[in-house]
C-alpha cells in the first residue's frame, strides 16, 4: 500500500476532484458525473474523472489517498461508497479551480475506488472552516486494481450523504452509446459547417465579395492568384487553355515588359529573348542572377526611364528594373508561377498605365488561342 496524499486539503463548494490527464478537460459537470449512479458522493459516470462531495463547503478537510495492490479492508467510516475508474495518463487529485493538485501515482488500467467519509454532517453544519479552527470531517480515497463494476453504497449514515444519494438517483439516465455517437456526429458536423462558413467568408473578403469560378478559385497562393484579382477572366481563360498556353503567354508577357522598357533593342538582352522563345536555356549573363543584374545596371546601352508604380505612390521606379525579372519568371519550372510572376513584373513595368497593359495581355492571349 502507498499513501499518496495525507493531510489537510482545501475544498470549495463542497467539492474536490480526480482528473486523468489523458481525459477530456474537466468542466465540473455535476449531473454528468453522477448520472445513472446509486451513490451521490463519488461521481464516476464521466470517464477519466471523479467528482467527490464533502460536507464542508469551504476550507480544509482531512484527506488521505491510498493505492493498494488488492482490495483493502473496510475502514469503518460512517459513509462509504465504491465506484470504478479507468486511468490512462497521470491521474491527479485537484481542488476546485485547479489551485492545488497531487499526483495519485496510478499506473494505467482499471481500478475500484472506495470513498469513505467521517463526520460529514458536522462539516456541513460548520459550512466554512477558518484557519485555526479544529478539523471536523475527513475523507479516505482508496484505489486498487479491479475490473469495471456498478457503483454501490456500502454504508450510509449521514443526512448529507442521504441527500446526495437521492440527488444521484433522481437524475435522468445517462445517454446511450447511440445518443453519444449522434451528439458527436452533430458536433463534428457543426464544427465543419462553421469552418466551411469561415473559409467562405475569408474567400469573399479576398475576392471583393464575388467569388470567381474554377479554375481561378482553385489557384494556389502565389503571383497568378494575386493577378487574377485584377483580371479573373483573363487568368481563367489562360489556365483553362492548359499549361503549354500558360508557358507561351508567360513568354509573350516577358516580351511586352521588355518592349515597354525598351530593353529588346539591347543586343545581349535580345539574345536572351530569342533563347526564351526557342525554349532553350538562357545564355550568359542570364544564367546567373547577380551577373545579369550587374550588367543591366552598368551597360550604357540600357536606357533609364522612370515609371509611376501601379498604386500611384511612387513616380521614380526604374522601368528597366521593373521589367528585367520577367525573363527569369518566364522560364520557371511551374507554368502557373511562370505566368504569374511574368505578369507581376510586366504590370510594374507599365506602371499606372494599367488599362493598356491589360489590353495588350488580352490581345496576346487571343492571338495564342485563336479567339476573340
Amino acid at each position: 500500500m502507498r499513501t499518496v496524499v495525507h493531510g489537510d486539503v482545501h475544498v470549495h463548494y463542497g467539492q474536490i476532484y480526480v482528473h486523468d490527464d489523458e481525459a477530456e478537460p474537466f468542466e465540473g459537470d455535476l449531473a454528468a458525473c453522477f448520472a445513472g449512479q446509486r451513490n451521490g458522493l463519488c461521481g464516476a459516470a464521466d470517464p477519466g474523472h471523479l467528482f467527490l462531495i464533502t460536507g464542508l463547503h469551504t476550507g480544509n478537510v482531512g484527506f488521505t489517498a491510498e493505492v493498494h495492490e488488492s482490495e483493502p479492508p473496510d475502514s469503518g467510516a460512517e459513509d462509504v461508497v465504491e465506484a470504478s475508474f479507468h486511468a490512462e495518463g497521470r491521474t491527479v487529485l485537484v481542488t476546485w479551480g485547479g489551485s492545488a493538485w497531487w499526483d495519485l501515482e496510478l499506473t494505467p488500467g482499471d481500478y475500484r475506488v472506495r470513498y469513505s467519509g467521517t463526520a460529514i454532517d458536522a462539516g456541513r453544519e460548520r459550512d466554512t472552516r477558518l484557519d485555526g479552527e479544529p478539523r471536523l470531517d475527513s475523507y479516505l480515497l482508496q484505489f486498487w486494481p479491479a475490473p469495471p463494476a456498478p457503483d454501490v453504497i456500502v454504508r450510509e449514515t449521514s443526512a448529507i450523504a442521504a441527500y446526495w444519494h437521492g440527488f444521484a438517483r433522481d437524475l435522468p439516465p445517462p445517454p446511450t452509446d447511440e445518443e453519444l455517437a449522434a451528439r458527436w456526429e452533430a458536433r463534428c458536423r457543426a464544427e465543419e459547417e462553421a469552418r466551411a462558413k469561415a473559409r467562405h467568408e475569408q474567400l469573399l473578403r479576398e475576392w471583393g465579395g464575388v467569388l470567381p469560378a474554377s479554375p481561378v478559385l482553385d489557384l494556389p497562393p502565389g503571383s497568378l492568384r494575386e493577378f487574377a484579382k485584377l483580371d479573373r477572366d483573363l487568368v481563367g481563360a489562360a489556365v483553362a487553355a492548359g499549361p503549354e498556353l500558360c508557358r507561351a503567354l508567360a513568354r509573350r508577357v516577358a516580351h511586352l515588359a521588355f518592349e515597354r522598357a525598351r530593353l529588346d533593342g539591347v543586343g545581349w538582352i535580345a539574345e536572351g529573348l530569342r533563347a526564351l522563345d526557342k525554349g532553350i536555356p538562357l545564355p550568359p549573363p542570364f544564367d546567373d542572377w547577380t551577373t545579369a543584374w550587374d550588367r543591366l545596371l552598368a551597360d550604357p546601352d540600357v536606357p533609364h526611364t522612370l515609371v509611376r508604380t501601379p498604386d500611384g505612390r511612387h513616380d521614380n521606379a526604374l522601368q528597366q528594373a521593373m521589367a528585367f525579372p520577367a525573363i527569369f519568371a518566364a522560364v520557371r519550372e511551374d507554368e502557373l508561377e511562370a505566368l504569374g510572376q511574368a505578369l507581376s513584373a510586366a504590370g510594374h513595368t507599365y506602371g499606372d498605365d494599367r488599362p493598356r497593359f491589360l489590353a495588350e495581355v488580352r490581345a496576346a492571349l487571343a492571338e495564342l488561342t485563336g479567339s476573340d
